[in-house]
């Protein structure tokens, strides 16, 4: 199996679509941050413009095994033009894809490029007490615990918490110094 982070060519913007939004009761959609109810784009908004964002913005990839498209990874500066704080995300689409180690290749990935690219000390990933796939996934490549603030989430009729985690460069670089080169190993 071989998972790859690249940038969305404008040739698969339609089944890109497809796989991503088409569906606004998809699994997905109730594990990544659904206490937002985020609006998905209909084919026509996502073509005309939320597509610019997948083709050119170097904090939104997708992910593909053996090339064909199963999720995306982004990045984003909680701090605005600051840019000193930056989280990333990822998503992997079907649930058919999950439990197979594709999260894992992916953020891992995705965490040694956004390091590589930016000269930050800390990268960071909130996901909420009700996605343990999450918080499993962040625990696995050595991101730590660094808050938890109570009751903040109302999803399904009841308050969750918001837990953020992150990880220092100088960890992420020797916890992954045999990594760094072979990413999919």
């Amino acid at each position: 199996m071989q998972i790859k982070i690249r940038q969305l060519k404008s040739s698969e913007l339609q089944d890109f679509w497809q796989l991503a939004f088409s569906d606004p009761k998809a699994e997905w959609t109730q594990w990544n941050g659904p206490y937002f109810h985020d609006h998905l784009p209909s084919k026509n908004e996502f073509l005309t413009y939320t597509s610019q964002r997948y083709l050119h913005d170097p904090f939104c990839q997708v992910i593909s095994v053996d090339d064909q498209i199963v999720g995306e990874v982004s990045a984003h500066y909680v701090d605005g033009s600051l840019q000193r704080w930056l989280e990333v995300g990822i998503v992997i689409y079907a649930p058919s894809q999950w439990h197979q180690g594709i999260g894992k290749q992916a953020l891992r990935q995705w965490l040694t490029k956004v390091f590589d690219q930016i000269a930050l000390p800390h990268i960071g990933l909130t996901t909420w007490s009700g996605n343990l796939r999450m918080i499993h996934l962040a625990e696995s490549l050595g991101l730590k615990k660094e808050a938890e603030i109570r009751q903040v989430r109302f999803w399904q009729n009841r308050y969750w918490n918001s837990v953020k985690y992150g990880i220092l460069r100088k960890e992420w670089q020797q916890k992954n110094h045999h990594d760094v080169d072979h990413p999919t190993k």
